[in-house]
């Protein structure tokens, strides 16, 4: 397929609209308070993008954000907007990455062709709108897109049956739905007997969040919800093992042959679970006592429960998929190692590679401190532009020397990442 060359330039990387210079719209104005969730098939190898639209399904109410609507925290690795039929206005954005992404950069996508389920969730407008979704590479060049209508009263778009509703329930209410961030915990590799301990283990899982600034201290401004799928089988496959577990969502280790990722692939069951509950943001709670973990921007996180470190690899996890931060370990001649093209800036804010430092942490800096800042020089500059991170030694940056988005041993957030954790708070909240 040949490449769409449409470039997001580095300024594009904080909130944005395509409607410059429109007013903001209004949220009752053009939406329903109701939920249309879409689903999509993305596929490909390293070359070749595709996106494909499944189906639609809607329900009442809507958990996500009622201000910024045309705006994005991030750009991500592809962007939904939904615009107005009648004037052409852009009415919602939202930005995301994907595991799909992830893997066309895998030896195995040079081989073969693959795909991966998508669902996303946007406001119901309340008359005829286009949905123009895109995939973008690491340069953020746009690699595919796919543009369709949605149509009030569409009879083929199916409406969530209320009375199947997975069981729910809140393990934190911070404040109304309508204006916190809502995150569910699903539980995934418990069965209809583990339910007490799915809930007990949830709990745990949004205390521990709490304990890490910025969250402790914005706690009135997110919801946790417990959603207590069962499964057949307790624990989780491990196909390394020759383990293949009957759970709800399909969980597995072994996620592009590396042992601790842990991820799903059936995304459908997953939002088919969620349908009419109230979230904009997910955690997939697993039951296991392995060490794994995984989190996608705006997609999922998922942490095992039975692991001495859950709480630990959980938070660093949470930072990628709400907080859109990268990971700032490296190692020499990793797989993902060169995952970041040197000459263009990335899009997650705690890493650089120095072509826009400007959008980035530059104006945090002590004056005097040397960019790049030598190692050497962490005690006497310990915010700073040190090599490594992003998987790679040489050529991405990163501000200190070690941060939670890099060890499981330091029980803090840099001060970049407390920075950016909280704006995105503050973007969705007020």
């Amino acid at each position: 397929m040949k490449r769409l060359k449409t470039t997001v330039s580095a300024a594009m990387l904080m909130a944005v609209s395509l409607s410059a210079g429109a007013k903001s719209p209004v949220f009752d104005q053009v939406f329903n308070d109701s939920t249309l969730r879409i689903d999509y098939i993305f596929g490909g190898n390293d070359k070749t993008s595709l996106v494909m639209l499944d189906h639609m399904h809607k329900w009442k109410g809507w958990a996500g954000k009622r201000n910024n609507l045309e705006k994005i925290p991030y750009v991500g690795y592809g962007i939904i907007t939904v615009t107005d039929s009648l004037t052409g206005d852009t009415i919602y954005r939202h930005s995301f990455s994907s595991l799909f992404r992830e893997w066309q950069a895998t030896p195995e996508a040079k081989q073969t062709s693959k795909s991966f389920q998508n669902s996303f969730l946007v406001p119901l407008p309340k008359a005829k709108a286009m949905i123009n979704i895109v995939l973008l590479d690491m340069r953020h060049d746009k690699v595919a897109e796919n543009t369709h209508v949605y149509t009030p009263g569409d009879i083929l778009v199916k409406k969530a049956d209320e009375k199947k509703t997975v069981p729910f329930r809140y393990v934190h209410k911070g404040g109304d739905p309508n204006k916190a961030i809502d995150v569910a915990l699903l539980a995934e590799g418990y069965t209809e007997a583990e339910m007490d301990k799915f809930y007990a283990d949830a709990k745990r899982a949004a205390d521990a969040m709490f304990t890490h600034e910025p969250y402790k201290s914005r706690k009135n401004d997110f919801n946790f919800i417990a959603v207590a799928a069962p499964s057949v089988d307790s624990g989780v496959s491990v196909p390394r093992d020759g383990v293949w577990k009957n759970t709800a969502f399909k969980s597995h280790y072994d996620t592009f042959y590396s042992d601790r990722y842990l991820t799903t692939s059936n995304i459908f069951d997953v939002y088919d679970a969620l349908n009419g509950i109230p979230f904009e943001h997910l955690i997939i709670l697993v039951n296991s006592p392995m060490y794994g973990g995984g989190g996608i921007y705006n997609s999922s996180t998922l942490s095992t429960t039975g692991h001495p470190t859950f709480v630990q690899v959980l938070v660093h996890e949470f930072g990628h998929s709400f907080g859109g931060l990268a990971d700032e370990y490296f190692y020499d001649n990793d797989v993902m190692t060169d995952s970041y093209p040197l000459d263009v800036e990335p899009t997650e804010p705690n890493i650089t590679t120095l072509v826009d430092f400007d959008s980035k942490w530059k104006s945090m800096l002590k004056k005097g401190t040397p960019v790049p800042t030598p190692i050497e020089l962490k005690d006497k500059y310990p915010l700073g532009v040190f090599e490594g991170g992003g998987y790679s030694s040489k050529g991405v940056y990163r501000p200190v020397d070690k941060c939670r988005m890099r060890v499981n041993d330091v029980p803090n957030f840099c001060p970049v990442c407390e920075k950016a954790i909280n704006d995105l708070i503050d973007f969705y909240t007020k």
